[in-house]
């Protein structure tokens, strides 16, 4: 059948064509649409899809909202737009998603179903939908469920089977596959419009991975050459999969049923069929690759704003104390951080050194950000132009990665039928259509169910086996370094191991003008890098008088294609038996990812990524001198290779009694890039829950469920924070009115579970709603009050910079901007959990080094809390929730809802708020091959 289709901000302001009045006229529509629909028709027939065996007993289940759809029409998009009509599957598995926050307390394994798909393997006949060949090959056939669309591809050929995969691609994605080979290249503009978010976007990725088209098909063939016959089988795969690609793309074209965002964005005439669609090629698959491992599989980076905090800690308090206080606030290795190997078996990495060498600090105030735009026209030069340059500037180079997904895992010992149980997926945000497809491939040496990244699901890279089911979350360790290079002969030369050398230049000229989709006005700029042996250049400044540039080196850089071999091995049947064995493929996975492991016997975890071994007292925290003595051990800077940490050292486990991750710490003395892996962590959401059920036994999916499902309606803060907040203000009576009503209504709250939920399912308005305005209102000015006087001004400014104060559901953060979900992963709450614990003489582990609240004083805090509590319950909804584009001003529930931000031009209804992972698995495998 026909498929469907998407956009980005690019299209946050999709408009039909300008002729016609207003949005457009239904009878307009109708008329038009009448002379589309002809050829939408593909001929379909109906057959049982062949299923592999499957050892979960239906016990699989999963979910990935809005629906596996992705791809419109024309006359789709135009039918959405004027009267939200959704084309089939677009938007079916969004209500299942959305009703658990309401109906998980009464859930049982029974009900999983009702807010999940059965993710069993094949298509009983009376579910088939549909049955086809694609290009009439008879090596392949993929069926689709009438349930939710998924397609089930089925080879008797390896090539066949990928090059159906291929074309299940093309059928479901293949706009959003376009767009991000786009962004990959820094060229998303000059094909999809001006709009500044587009801008942002193409920056985002530009500055971190310039690749140019050889530096792509280097990847390619680096990755080959390294890996054996995998290396040779991964290519025959991609070279299949492309083939299938492009051959719905031929298809589509002459049947003129491909995605109608093409003729929206000026690439295909609706009337003559003028255009091209191009193809795609090898290289885009590394493009691809690019994007979704810089957003969700590599840490680190951040080293120059944290020297600019420790220099500001420094003179604020001296060399030695300033010392102290910067390392207490960076808290590198916790006492109090929840761990998911938590048996405490120790993993150092990222550690302090005794004697650290070589460190690059700037001087006071001389650090400046490398420009990237450059001779910027018309809308390309504005002010939405330039703000959202500078956002782009501050994700691409903060510290604080955008990791999401979590994961809990319990031992069959501590289950009621004796067998593992694992909810797990990644939290990759809310897009229309998802990044994420859901797809079953069977074929000669693949066998798999689950998630892969539009573009590149040659292979599934989240899902489940015949007898065994994988997921991942963001780990975040560093695998990135600052090198100061000092400069020579100009600007554009450095030295490097003593000879003057010339800088790369790398640039990329977008243009753009008004289109159906976005019209942005003309406008025009172009990207420039200067690229150095270690990496690109991202700031300049002085050390020491002398003028140097500060670079980035990514161990990944030039190795997106390398952890194809790691989805291969994944994808296996033959290879993955065993938690050893899964543990092994992901060995090969270079992205920073926790990886978790279920068959019916055992759970495993292990940590990925190329970490690689820095020279001898080397802090990774700070930059340092661009210099063969404080380069990377073994370093070639002609591959970007070097000497990684040994598997051993990577944290792993088998079947400890459960595992839970929510991007938090790893292990003891194992540091993430991050900031923020202190007392009070998102994880202890899900601990504190899979601790309790696991102690008490007879753990079911449902269980599992539950507790996954009401920590991810808990405001961390009001859990894990409040309470000590309230001691302090109930340490005396209080008399004042307005804030003991605020502290009734907080208590109650608290009382109730502190969770931000809706009072009925669709009532759109959240119980306790005043008190969670009240904390929403009240966090920021305590922060504020509780920490800058006692920091200063330029300390409290630059740890901000370190580590954002908070991250509620209706904050504008991370790559999705507001209403995206993902919610309370950075936040200053472990600041304010210690600090306050320490005023109300409670033992701390890991302390601050100083105390803020009140100079430590209990009745001086109590006074500061009390005085922006009353600030907090006096400031109206409408400040609180500001409103925007969706939400009219005050409406909380709407602010803090999610969105399914287009990437095309279906549109979606926004759902109540859940932080909880966008694709996610329920499993408990009952045997074993």
């Amino acid at each position: 059948m026909p498929r469907r289709t998407r956009h980005h901000a690019l299209f946050d302001r999709l408009r039909t064509p300008r002729k016609l009045p207003g949005f457009l006229k239904a009878a307009s529509v109708c008329v038009l649409i009448a002379g589309l629909l002809s050829p939408l028709a593909q001929a379909t027939t109906a057959a049982a899809a062949t299923a592999s065996n499957d050892y979960c007993g239906g016990q699989c289940s999963d979910i990935l909202p809005p629906g596996e759809n992705g791809n419109a029409t024309l006359a789709q998009i135009l039918l959405n737009q004027a009267f939200g009509t959704q084309p089939s599957h677009a938007e079916d598995q969004l209500g299942l998603y959305n009703n658990l926050a309401t109906g998980y307390s009464t859930l049982t394994d029974a009900k999983i179903n009702t807010f999940f798909n059965d993710s069993s393997f094949g298509v009983a006949s009376s579910q088939v939908a549909s049955t086809e060949n694609p290009a009439g090959r008879g090596d392949v056939t993929i069926v689709r469920d009438k349930a939710t669309g998924v397609p089930h591809i089925t080879g008797t050929t390896r090539y066949g089977t990928e090059f159906g995969a291929g074309y299940a691609a093309a059928e479901d994605r293949l706009w959003l596959m376009d767009v991000f080979r786009h962004v990959g290249r820094g060229q998303l503009t000059t094909f999809a419009g001006g709009v500044a978010s587009n801008q942002g976007l193409e920056q985002e990725f530009y500055r971190n991975a310039p690749y140019s088209e050889a530096d792509l098909q280097a990847q390619i063939d680096n990755a080959v050459a390294n890996n054996g016959a995998r290396g040779q089988q991964a290519l025959a795969d991609a070279d299949a999969y492309l083939d299938g690609i492009n051959s719905y793309i031929d298809a589509s074209d002459s049947g003129r049923y491909f995605p109608g965002e093409y003729v929206l964005t000026g690439h295909k005439d609706s009337i003559t069929n003028a255009g091209t669609i191009d193809h795609f090629k090898i290289t885009d698959l590394v493009a691809l690759a690019s994007v979704i491992g810089a957003l969700f599989g590599s840490g680190g980076g951040g080293e120059v704003n944290n020297a600019i905090s420790l220099l500001a800690a420094q003179d604020k308090y001296g060399v030695t104390e300033g010392t102290k206080v910067w390392e207490s606030f960076r808290e590198r290795n916790d006492p109090e951080a929840v761990l998911t190997v938590h048996n405490g078996e120790s993993f150092p990495y990222g550690t302090k050194p005794d004697s650290p060498q070589g460190e690059a600090l700037p001087d006071a105030g001389s650090v400046t950000t490398e420009p990237l735009v450059y001779n910027a026209t018309g809308t390309g030069a504005d002010q939405s132009a330039g703000a959202a340059s500078a956002a782009a500037t501050k994700t691409a180079l903060s510290s604080a990665r955008r990791g999401m997904s979590n994961a809990l895992v319990v031992s069959g010992k501590y289950t009621a039928s004796g067998h593992p149980i694992a909810v797990f997926g990644p939290q990759t945000g809310y897009f229309a259509p998802q990044l994420l497809m859901l797809q079953e491939i069977q074929g000669p040496g693949i066998s798999a169910r689950g998630a892969s990244f539009a573009g590149l699901s040659m292979y599934v890279e989240l899902g489940r086996g015949q007898d065994y089911a994988w997921s991942a979350t963001t780990s975040g360790q560093d695998i990135i370094d600052s090198y100061a290079v000092e400069l020579c002969q100009d600007d554009y030369h450095y030295l490097f191991h003593g000879t003057c050398t010339a800088m790369d230049e790398v640039e990329q000229t977008n243009s753009w003008k008004p289109t159906t989709a976005d019209g942005t006005a003309a406008g025009s700029y172009t990207m420039k890098v200067w690229k150095t042996k270690y990496g690109p250049v991202e700031y300049r400044a002085t050390v020491g008088g002398k003028k140097v540039a500060y670079t980035t080196l990514r161990s990944s850089y030039m190795h997106e294609a390398d952890s194809i071999i790691g989805f291969q091995m994944l994808n296996d049947p033959d290879y993955v038996k065993s938690p050893q064995t899964f543990q092994s493929a992901v060995q090969h996975i270079n992205y920073t990812f926790n990886w978790f492991y279920a068959d019916s016997s055992h759970t495993a975890y292990y940590n990925s990524g190329n970490n690689p071994v820095r020279a001898s007292g080397v802090d990774p925290e700070f930059p340092v001198w661009g210099r063969a003595a404080y380069e990377w051990q073994n370093w070639d800077p002609s591959t970007n290779t070097a000497d990684y940490t040994p598997a051993a050292q990577h944290p792993q486990s088998i079947d400890q009694d459960y595992y839970v991750s929510w991007n938090n710490k790893q292990a003891l003395n194992y540091t993430t890039a991050s900031w923020g892996d202190g007392s009070v962590h998102r994880g202890n959401l899900l601990n504190d829950r899979v601790k309790k059920l696991v102690a008490a036994g007879g753990v079911t999916r449902s269980a599992l469920v539950k507790a996954m499902a009401d920590a991810s309606l808990t405001d961390l803060r009001a859990e894990d924070v409040l309470p000590d907040l309230l001691k302090v203000i109930n340490s005396s009576t209080v008399t004042d009115s307005t804030a003991a009503a605020a502290v009734t209504k907080l208590q109650t709250w608290l009382t109730a579970g502190g969770k931000r939920t809706e009072t009925s399912a669709g009532s759109k308005t959240y119980a306790n709603a005043d008190a969670i305005r009240i904390l929403d209102a009240w966090w920021p000015l305590l922060v504020k009050a509780e920490f800058q006087p006692g920091l200063g001004d330029d300390l409290y400014t630059a740890f901000t910079n370190n580590l954002y104060i908070d991250e509620t559901p209706s904050a504008a953060h991370g790559p999705t901007g507001a209403h995206a979900g993902s919610s309370f992963q950075y936040g200053w709450w472990s600041y304010v959990d210690k600090d306050i614990r320490s005023v109300l003489g409670q033992a701390v582990s890991g302390p601050l080094a100083e105390q803020y609240c009140g100079g430590g004083s209990l009745s001086a805090c109590r006074d500061i809390l009390i005085s922006t509590l009353k600030t907090a319950a006096g400031t109206s909804a409408s400040t609180v929730y500001p409103g925007d584009s969706l939400c009219s001003a005050g409406d909380q529930w709407c602010a803090d809802s999610i969105v399914q931000r287009t990437l095309g031009g279906i549109k979606h209804y926004n759902i109540s708020w859940q932080n909880r992972p966008t694709f996610q698995q329920v499993v408990e495998f009952t045997s074993h091959r």
